[in-house]
């Protein structure tokens, strides 16, 4: 497919993007739509921090959302504004390691707001020519590639890993991973008409001497516009004590950069979750609306009423999902909303069968929005999660993870609980799915 027969967008105006147009900032906003929790690389400066609302940098959060309950959002923030000219999609993970929850939610406002402008920020590992062109065919005219390097020795040292299919890369290895995989996705942006920033994020004493490079390289196939993001030193990430460059840095390095390509200098650092204006808070309410949207169905146009319970005596939420005989099933009180009923209790699938067992599971829990367990492991949670019923790992009363579920209440941060399977902190010994 050559440039002149990729899709165009018609009636979507571009000048409409803040990022891409400094005029724009004053007058029309943006939203970040988080529903890209899985990353395929672990950079040195980054760590994802969700339920953080008072901090603003990329890779933070205050919720995830399904594809699904993203429109929905979407959906209430148009109704409260008229300034949202962009729906983005920027992790906190990657969205190609998120592909099927990134395309499908591209779909989903492509179809209920055609002349909205659609853009995406990634770090291209996982970006194939056919999520290129489908994101041509959807109308996304602006992506983002974050390139540190097209040094290998350099570039690998901003990376902790990567992780290509199931495959593992560190250091120059990962370095070289990383270029091969950028420069062909900027090629195929613009061979299927998009336009291409790049980012690039200044880490002292490690690429800053190096980012005019990637400016000569990215010129030369035709990037529009770059962005030089000054290093944000966060706690518990490998580049925690190095210092953030200064104006006088930023300054020069933007103009060595500028030789080659248009700069951006207005970047906000935005959150994955970022809404309204470039450095405009999350207000409370936006908090709230955010939050409630998480706790609706995955899929919240499908009539499933109840939630299931894995539970050994009918009052706690006490069991792994993997140990749980059978589960009790809870419904709305017809006669008070306000209260819940037990419906029934539905043997589990007999242990073994792998993923066949969490399909049958799923099967048998088909009209229930959500699950509620001890804990789950990444098979099941992925299973039942694609079959549209939400995983709660929690621990305490029943009626508290009802109320989170059915009345959009807070769940105590003393009654989640999170199964982890991969390592964390400075030194991750992680596999490379991703920690969140």
């Amino acid at each position: 497919m050559s440039t002149n027969d990729a899709p165009k967008p018609s009636e979507i105006n571009l000048d409409n993007h803040p990022c891409f147009n400094k005029e724009a900032c004053s007058t029309h906003g943006r939203i970040h739509l988080p529903v890209a929790p899985k990353c395929n690389i672990q950079c040195n400066y980054c760590n994802r921090d969700f339920d953080c609302v008072n901090e603003s940098r990329p890779g933070v959060t205050s919720t995830i959302l399904s594809p699904g309950q993203a429109l929905a959002y979407l959906e209430k923030i148009m109704e409260k504004r008229d300034d949202i000219a962009v729906v983005g999609i920027a992790g906190p993970g990657d969205p190609f390691a998120n592909a099927e929850a990134t395309m499908e939610t591209f779909r989903l406002v492509r179809e209920a707001f055609p002349k909205i402008i659609l853009c995406l920020s990634t770090n291209g590992l996982g970006l194939t020519e056919d999520y290129v062109k489908q994101l041509a065919e959807l109308q996304v005219s602006h992506v983002t590639i974050t390139m540190n390097g097209t040094d290998p020795e350099v570039a690998g040292k901003i990376y902790a890993w990567a992780r290509d299919n199931t495959r593992i890369y560190r250091g120059t290895a990962a370095g070289e991973l990383m270029i091969e995989k950028q420069l062909q996705a900027i090629r195929w942006i613009k061979q299927y008409g998009m336009i291409a920033k790049i980012n690039s994020i200044i880490v002292p004493g490690v690429n800053d001497e190096h980012i005019p490079e990637i400016a000569k390289q990215v010129s030369g196939m035709g990037a529009d516009i770059m962005n030089c993001i000054p290093l944000l030193p966060t706690k518990d990430t490998a580049f925690e004590n190095l210092t953030e460059p200064d104006a006088k840095m930023r300054f020069a390095l933007r103009l060595k950069c500028g030789d080659y390509v248009n700069q951006m200098t207005h970047c906000a650092r935005c959150r994955a979750d970022a809404i309204g204006k470039l450095s405009e808070p999350m207000s409370e309410d936006i908090h709230e609306l955010i939050q409630s949207c998480s706790r609706l169905p995955i899929n919240p146009k499908e009539n499933r009423p109840y939630v299931a319970v894995a539970t050994r005596e009918g009052m706690l939420v006490n069991q792994h999902l993997g140990e749980a005989r059978e589960f009790t099933i809870f419904g709305i009180d017809p006669e008070d909303e306000e209260e819940f009923i037990q419906i029934e209790t539905r043997p589990a699938p007999a242990p073994g069968g792998r993923d066949n067992r969490w399909g049958a599971l799923s099967d048998s829990l088909k009209d229930c929005r959500a699950i509620l367990v001890n804990a789950a492991g990444s098979s099941p949670k992925n299973a039942l999660t694609k079959a549209g019923i939400q995983v709660i790992e929690m621990a305490g009363m029943i009626d508290d993870g009802l109320s989170h579920i059915f009345h959009a209440q807070p769940l105590a941060p003393s009654l989640r609980r999170e199964f982890k399977s991969c390592g964390a902190g400075v030194s991750c010994g992680g596999d490379g799915t991703g920690c969140g």
